[in-house]
């Protein structure tokens, strides 16, 4: 078979404990990115304290108090996984509504935004490390 010795060393490096680093490293700055955009969507147009008005339903939480986006955080949960979370009690309240209050989504549309830029990184990455320069 012709190619076959570059094509192993190819399927080689995508075995590897450096391709594992790489994924994970993606993964935390891939959540990491959705937290920036969830924090910016809450801050975009809002106004804290006495002339604080709330966002409409369906719109992103207007900043109020700062716990919300105190509390945004970016977390390793793998060797191939990390996730976006808020700590804030209401949080989830916030994103998908509940009996006293119309959702007001965040993380969604933070992480819809986010994902193609996502993947590019990880394609890009992972072409990078099986053409040997990653």
């Amino acid at each position: 078979m012709k190619g076959r010795r570059k094509h192993t060393d190819r399927l080689k490096k995508l075995s590897s404990k450096r391709v594992i680093q790489i994924a994970g490293a993606i993964a935390y700055e891939g959540a990491d990115m959705i937290r920036a955009e969830a924090f910016r969507l809450v801050s975009a147009g809002s106004v804290s304290g006495k002339g604080h008005v709330p966002s409409r339903p369906g719109e992103p939480p207007n900043r109020d108090t700062g716990v919300l986006q105190a509390n945004m955080e970016s977390v390793q949960t793998g060797a191939l996984t990390a996730e976006f979370r808020s700590k804030a009690e209401y949080a989830r309240a916030l994103e998908f509504g509940n009996s006293k209050m119309a959702q007001r989504p965040y993380v969604r549309p933070a992480r819809d935004k986010k994902l193609p830029e996502i993947r590019k990184r990880y394609v890009e990455q992972m072409n990078k490390l099986v053409k040997g320069s990653g």
